[in-house]
Parts: C-alpha cells; sequence; structure tokens
C-alpha cells in the first residue's frame, strides 16, 4: 500500500486544450492533408482508418488537419507538383475520421470561406474537442472572400471558448526581423497558440523565439505556445516543392539530401537533430513548445518514416 495514499491521488493527463490554456506546452500532434476531393465514400474512409491505424501506437496529444488552398498568387513560378484540391478538413474530421476522439486542430484558410459560412463552421465547433488555426491570404494581391482580421473577430465573438491559433513563420524572420511582432499582434487579437511552416533553419526558428521571449517579457505579456512542424524529404523534387512553399532549406541541408544514399533517411536524421536542438533550447529559455510532425505524401515510405519521426520526437518531449 501507498504509504504516503493521505497524499497521493490520481491526476488525469493533460489534454492539448489543457496544455494550450495553461500555456504549459509539451505536446505532441501529427499533422494530415486530407485525401483529394475527388476521393469520396468508401475510399475516402479506408484511407482514414488505415491513418488511424498508423497512428494509434503514437501517443499523440492531438492531430491536426491542414487546409488547402492554391497559392498560385503568392508564387508565379511553376508548381513542382500540381494543385489538388482536397476534401475540406472539416467534413474528412466529421464524416470519415470518427475512430479518433481526442483533439483536433483543424485548418481554417479563410480566404475560401464567406462570412456566413465560416461563422456557421465556428459556433458548430465544440471548444472541448476541436481547435482551429486561421490562415489568411497567400499574397496582398489576392481577393479574399474573408479577411484574417475579419475571421479572428468571428471567432472571438462566434465561440469564445473555441481555442483560435496562428501561422508562424521562422524563415520570414531571417527576411525581416518582425515575425515576433506579427505573432504579438496575433496574439493580441485572440490567437492562444502557433503552429510553424516546416523547420528546416534550426538557426531562424531559435532567432525567433529569442526575440518573442524577449519581446514578452518586455511587455509583461505570457508566451503563447508554439508548436514546430518538422517532416521527412524523400526526393529532390519534394525539396523543391518546400522551396516554392517558401520554405527556405539551408544550402548545407540541401547538399546533404541531394548527395545523400538515401534521402529519406537522411532527411530523418536532419530532422531529430533540429527538433532536438529546438526543444532543448525553449526549455532552457522557458519557453512553451510542442512538435507537430508533418505528413502530408502519399508514398507509403514517407509516411511510415514520419511515423518514426512521431515516435522518436514523442520520446524526446517525454524525457
Amino acid at each position: 500500500m501507498c504509504a504516503c495514499r493521505s497524499v497521493c491521488r490520481y491526476v488525469p493527463a493533460m489534454t492539448l486544450i489543457d496544455q494550450i490554456t495553461d500555456g504549459s506546452g509539451g505536446f505532441l500532434t501529427f499533422a494530415l492533408t486530407p485525401p483529394r476531393s475527388s476521393t469520396t465514400g468508401d475510399r475516402a474512409q479506408e484511407i482514414a482508418d488505415a491513418t488511424l491505424d498508423r497512428l494509434r501506437p503514437l501517443d499523440l496529444d492531438g492531430l491536426v488537419l491542414y487546409d488547402i488552398a492554391d497559392e498560385t498568387s503568392r508564387n508565379p513560378a511553376q508548381r513542382p507538383f500540381p494543385f489538388m484540391p482536397t476534401l475540406d478538413p472539416a467534413t474528412y474530421l466529421s464524416d470519415y475520421l470518427t475512430g479518433w476522439h481526442g483533439p483536433v486542430v483543424v485548418y481554417r484558410a479563410v480566404t475560401k470561406y464567406p462570412r456566413p459560412e465560416l461563422q456557421t463552421w465556428i459556433e458548430r465547433q465544440d471548444p472541448s474537442r476541436v481547435l482551429t488555426v486561421l490562415v489568411g491570404a497567400a499574397s496582398r494581391d489576392a481577393q479574399p472572400a474573408t479577411s484574417l482580421a475579419e475571421a479572428q473577430t468571428l471567432c472571438r465573438n462566434a465561440n469564445p471558448q473555441l481555442l483560435a491559433g496562428g501561422v508562424a513563420i521562422p524563415e520570414r524572420h531571417r527576411r525581416r526581423d518582425d515575425e515576433h511582432l506579427r505573432l504579438l499582434a496575433k496574439q493580441n487579437s485572440g490567437c492562444r497558440f502557433f503552429v510553424t511552416q516546416v523547420v528546416y533553419d534550426v538557426n531562424a526558428a531559435k532567432n525567433l523565439v529569442s526575440d518573442y521571449h524577449y519581446a514578452c517579457a518586455g511587455r509583461g505579456t505570457i508566451a503563447a505556445p508554439i508548436a514546430f512542424t518538422f517532416t521527412v524529404c524523400g526526393s529532390v523534387r519534394t525539396l523543391e516543392f518546400l522551396r516554392w512553399l517558401g520554405v527556405d532549406v539551408p544550402r548545407w541541408i540541401e547538399n546533404d539530401l541531394k548527395h545523400a544514399t538515401d534521402t529519406l533517411e537522411a532527411s530523418y536524421r536532419l530532422a531529430v537533430a533540429a527538433a532536438t536542438d529546438l526543444i532543448t533550447y525553449c526549455r532552457d529559455l522557458g519557453v512553451p513548445f510542442g512538435i507537430n510532425v508533418e505528413s502530408v505524401s502519399i508514398r507509403r515510405v514517407e509516411i511510415e518514416m514520419a511515423i518514426r519521426l512521431a515516435e522518436h520526437l514523442g520520446t524526446k518531449l517525454r524525457q
């Protein structure tokens, strides 16, 4: 019998929502892209079931479902992979991912949705299970159905308990030195957490964390958790696509991947090293953070490597 039974008690595990609400961080999420919009019925269900079977052994705190938008207005260069519309992530969750009962972060590319449609979706969400990341226009030239500022206001007014997050781009901070100010502005507009673009330049990410941390301290603001996104890269063409999306890949990493005997294995090792570095840095600085492992490939070998990455980084987080 426990000698300290008078003080011992069961403490329920914290959920992703708890970890964001209290600002503790330390969570692990796995990010998916829904199947193509032409994939419906039994085939969509097969994909969802296979995905959940792969994820079940992982000790995940939540799922992330991306909302894919055509970004040709941001980059006029030829896209390495053709744009393929996907199922709405909210529909994919409600109709096919019924076997997942944990928290889910549903992205909303707000420029695609008329204000009444977006408001209806926000109002109907259960804040004890669903979170959202609001994503604005890909470029200033885009003509949005709803602007990011309008979507943030909708979220605050239509469902105040719904945790809303924003996108953080460390590489943009390296170019402009103001990404930490963007995060603070988004916080003032209601953002409670951030999810980064895929991290390859760990120094850019550390610069952002440092500037954000000290800016928060100087203003007496509590830092919101930042989920750093990592993924694996199985081919040079995928690397080119990441560049097209605006991800800055340092030259030494590009060289290593291009000349590696096994590009996928090399990218796995690089992701582990970068994530471990960021985990240590954020802990030392006292910045709340999470790890988000992204899997958007349809190649089985890349999906399985992303699962392996999530398992390994989950172990790092729990240490």
